[in-house]
């Protein structure tokens, strides 16, 4: 059951990258979404700049990768040690490269004053 549960949040973690690319993607390169005033927009929606997305998007990509690592060692016993070994590696890849974006990100836009 809990695998389950994990499968449907793997794929609900995707399907927000996705809307959330396309989203940004038409905001910055195409046109900006004039909703109105009717305080029913999305408060994120004004928010996706590319610098912040990328960052949301590394985000993103590490708690997918966490959860497909989460699934590997609840099967453990069925998944060979060097595969579990390469799948943490990847994992802390995806770690260390979010937080490198982060601190360039602030190191680029929040200059001391």
């Amino acid at each position: 059951m809990v695998l389950g549960v994990l499968s449907l949040v793997d794929v609900v973690m995707v399907a927000n990258l996705v809307i959330m690319v396309i989203i940004s993607g038409y905001e910055n390169f195409v046109s900006r979404i004039d909703i109105g005033d009717d305080g029913d927009k999305p408060s994120g929606l004004s928010k996706l700049d590319p610098g912040s997305l990328k960052i949301k998007l590394a985000g993103s990509i590490v708690a997918i990768s966490s959860i497909h690592l989460l699934r590997a060692f609840l099967n453990v016993e069925a998944i060979p040690n060097d595969k579990l070994m390469w799948l943490v590696v990847i994992h802390l890849t995806f770690v260390l490269s979010g937080l490198m974006l982060v601190y360039l990100d602030h190191l680029a836009f929040h200059k001391k004053s």
